[in-house]
Parts: C-alpha cells; structure tokens; sequence
C-alpha cells in the first residue's frame, strides 16, 4: 500500500507531516456497500445524503479499490463529468422533480456502449482510443432521460471477446486484465467482465453489459450477481459496437433481482434505428417489479436443461440444492435432455461471422469522415502494427468475417434460417410447448478459473446457448459458492416471457439469498 502525504492547514500554510498509513479500503467501511436503488432513493429523500456525496463515494471507491488497492482494473475510465451531473440532479430534487427511480443512481456502462460526453467509447481495442461518437447510444440515452449518473465505462474483453482464438475474458489492449474481485488471481469471465466486477466490488450501483452468447449470464454468475439478458429487440442496439444482428443485446447487472428489474424498465423502448425493437409481437413493461412475488415458484412447470450437468460433481451439487429448494416453494421439475440440434451452433457462427463484418463497417461509418478506423481492413492493419494488441492472442475472427459474402447473399440467408428454426421451433419453443413448461433452469456456469494468458479461456459448464442462440430471454441469479467461488443459476424462457422469468428468479433469490460481497483473495493487500 503506498503512503499518502498529510497536510495541516496553519495560519494559510501548507505543512507537511511525516507520511501517515492510508486507511484500508478494503476495512473502512464504504457507506454504501451492498447498498440497493429503494436504499439509496430512500436516503436521498430523507436528506441523508445528496448525490453528489454518493457519486463521489463511488468514485474514491474506484480509486481506492480499482486503480489502487487489489486493483481490479474493471474500470476503462472514469466519467469527468460525473459530479456536476450529481449537482444538476441534486438541483432537481431541490425543486421538487423526481424523473423516477433511477434519479441519481450511479451506473456503469460497457465500453463498448456510445456515449456522447468527453469518455471514448473503445471496446477495449487500441485502433479506437480518441474515438468519440457523434451520439449518445440508445441506451446511454434512457439511462440519461431517467437520472442516472454515468460514472464510468467498464473494461471488457477486446471487442465483446470475439477478435481470436484462446484469448482470456476481461482482457483488452487498453484496459489490461481484469480481476475476479473473489479472488483476483481468478477469471472475470465473458466480455461484460469490468460490468460483473464493478457491480460485484461495490464500485457501482448497476452496470450495463452486452451479450451475444454468454456475456452477461457468465460474469454475473462468477462475479455473484444478477444479470439480465433480455430478448432481442426489447432494448435498442443503437450505438452498441456490434457482432451479431441476431444475438446482440444490452441488459442490466445488479447485486439483487429488483435493482435489475428497475433498470430494465428504464432501458426499453421502440427504436427506428434498431429493426428487432420493432416485432409485432413485442411484449415491454416501463416497470418490471409489479411481477416480482415471493411466492413466484408455486405452481411453476420448470424444465431442468440436463446438458450441463454431469461435468462437474461440485457444480451439481449446488444445483441439486437448488433444484431441492424450487421442488419445496411448489414448483414441479422436468428433465430435458437436449434443446434443438447440435448442428445450431456451427450455424451460430457463420452467422456471428457475416453480421460481424457487416456491423463493424456500418459503426465504423457511423463515425464520422475524421475516423482513425473506417473498415474492417483498417482495423485488422492496425492490429498487425500495434506491439500489443496481437501479443496473447490472434484476430482470426476478423480476419474470417472480412471473407464473408454481405448480407444478401444465399449462404447468409440459408444459414440464419437454419439456425432460428433450430433454436426456436424446434429448440427452446419444442421442448417448452411439448413439456407445457413455465420456464427452464440450469447451472449458469462453474467456478471462476486461474486467468491464463498463455492457453486463454479454460472450458466450463456454461448453458447459455440456447437462448443467445434463439434471441430468448435469460435471467442468472447467485446460486451459492464452491470453495468461496459464486456460481449461479439460469432461467430462461420464451421470447418476451421477462415477466414471468423474474418472477420465478425473484422467488428463488428471496428464498435463499445466497449472494455475498467479495474479499479481494490473493491480492496482498
């Protein structure tokens, strides 16, 4: 720990003492530790504290916490504005005007999420440093419109962790390696890594993460809390730096169900820019604790999706506990061995493949005539220059989008058919209709693993294919530990089925509440 200079002000001089030890942040006691939204709203409305001071707690916390102490590096970058947005807030609860429940609550967003502010928007990637958008994103934009404050980007594994083989999650060219805040010599898993760890750590209220398979669902489950990955289209990828038309999609991070439930509500909305925001069959709700009941699993039809079970005892067991506590609340369980065929996901990535090239070129575009990065090409040339970028792992998943045919071409076509009808009609929505089910559970993933540059990511228990790959809805909440290491359990669903996905979750996290704040293990500090 390094020591800090103390200054004692005497008759207008400035008088330097002998170094005296830094407070442990770890020890201190962060006022608002474990804190939740109706906690925090409830204070701002006794006049227990203002935004400004909490803001300003969150960001000595990332000081403390993130760029020194265990040193984390969840956080990309800190938002400069952050205070004087706290201040105008303040102002507004002065004068009586509330813009609803998310009014001064700090949040963090995934660098790969545009905002239009004096924060670059990077994806991680050196080839985008200086790089601000014309605008704000979709999603910055309801986030802003509701009273958040936008405290920060988080770190996240380089382009949403589809640029190579063998890379390791939560690494990228301008962030460094982040740390899995249980034990930071662990893995933050998937691309929204700064997101889970940042909200895990305490050094944010909610963050937003992107998801195309996996990207959400994994970093909650191993950083111990809950994520939301929501149908396709419920929010605007607008101005989020894409891989798949199909799969993309934003969703809230949160230490408990209704924190993510609330912010969830604030996120949705139809988009002329976005198409998927438009379905006739769109199902949104601006408020989505109106379906939270603890009573929720009674009665329920749950599939148990068998696939990820048997890989790993430690992780069974858990989830036979789990299993145990929904068959007691009055939920009925049914094996399902298998969702749709096996060929889906060679499919899903030729589709990730076609729209990656397609979406890269349009957001680079969308950057304006004085963009360093205008194409793929430029990108793939500036990795290949750079003495970083390439050091632990390729950009094969580049370099094979930019072979791609475009959008219209047969293979293309041919192919995303295949995949939704394997993923849907004869995936999730097959089983789920023949079964008569409510919703579908499995372990979201395993224990955190050792971070390793050299061999990459270690294969886990995952299951969150089958809906990234149908577009579907998942809901992860903190299941338990396996030797002090959160794991957490999935309920998924149909598409549009939120509703009843959080209410099934809400149930099972109010029953057991397993979550706990991490200690920061091996960090020698």
């Amino acid at each position: 720990m390094k020591n800090a200079i103390v200054f004692f002000m005497v008759t207008g001089l400035a008088i330097s003492c002998d170094p005296q030890p830094k407070p442990d942040p770890l020890q201190n006691g962060f006022k608002y530790e474990e804190f939740d939204i109706v906690q925090l709203q409830s204070g701002y409305a006794d006049g227990e504290y203002s935004i400004q001071d909490v803001v300003q707690s969150y960001l000595d916390r990332i000081n403390a916490i993130d760029k020194n102490g265990p040193q984390l590096n969840s956080i990309i970058q800190v938002n400069p504005d952050a205070i004087d947005i706290a201040k105008e807030l303040d102002n507004e609860l002065k004068n009586g005007k509330l813009r609803g429940p998310l009014h001064g609550v700090p949040i963090v967003l995934k660098d790969n999420i545009d905002t239009h502010d004096k924060m670059e928007t990077t994806a991680g990637s050196r080839a985008l440093m200086g790089s601000h958008p014309l605008q704000d994103s979709f999603v910055a934009r309801k986030l802003r419109e509701a009273g958040a404050v936008i405290i920060g980007k988080a770190n996240l594994s380089e382009w949403a962790n589809f640029r190579g083989e063998m890379s390791s999650s939560g690494w990228s060219g301008v962030g460094g390696q982040t740390k899995n805040p249980y034990d930071i010599t662990r893995n933050p898993c998937g691309s929204s890594a700064g997101s889970g760890v940042a909200v895990s750590a305490n050094l944010t209220m909610l963050a937003i993460g992107t998801e195309t398979n996996g990207s959400i669902v994994c970093p909650s489950t191993v950083n111990g809390i809950v994520g939301i990955k929501p149908t396709v289209g419920l929010i605007s990828r607008s101005g989020i730096i894409p891989i798949s038309f199909t799969q993309d999609t934003a969703g809230p991070m949160a230490r408990t169900v209704r924190d993510a439930a609330i912010c969830l509500g604030a996120l949705v909305g139809i988009d002329t820019t976005d198409s998927k925001t438009q379905s006739e069959d769109r199902k949104e709700f601006t408020d989505y604790t109106q379906f939270l009941k603890e009573d929720g699993l009674k009665g329920k039809r749950i599939g148990l999706y068998m696939a990820p079970m048997g890989r790993n005892y430690k992780v069974d067991k858990v989830m036979n506990e789990a299993i145990d506590f929904i068959k007691s609340q009055g939920a009925e369980i049914v094996e399902i061995p298998k969702i749709g065929m096996d060929e889906v996901g060679r499919w899903s990535f030729e589709v990730m493949l076609f729209e990656y090239k397609d979406g890269l070129n349009k957001y680079f575009k969308s950057l304006g005539p004085n963009a360093k990065i205008k194409s793929l090409e430029d990108l793939i040339a500036f990795n290949e220059s750079d003495s970083i970028e390439l050091r632990h792992y390729s950009q094969q998943f580049l370099e094979m989008a930019l072979k791609k045919a475009g959008l219209d071409s047969e293979e293309y076509t041919q192919t995303l058919h295949k995949m939704l009808k394997g993923s849907r009609e004869e995936g999730i929505d097959f089983v789920m209709n023949e079964h008569q089910l409510d919703a579908i559970i499995a372990p979201t993933g395993g224990p955190a693993w050792k971070t390793d540059w050299t061999n990459g990511d270690s294969g886990h228990v995952g299951s969150s294919s089958p809906a990234a790959r149908s577009g579907y809805p998942n809901v992860t909440v903190p299941m338990g530990f396996i030797e002090g290491l959160p794991v957490g359990i999935s309920f998924f669903g149909r598409a549009w089925s939120e509703p009843l996905l959080l209410e099934i979750a809400y149930a099972y996290e109010q029953g057991t509440k397993h979550r706990k704040a991490p200690q920061f293990l091996n960090s020698n500090y």
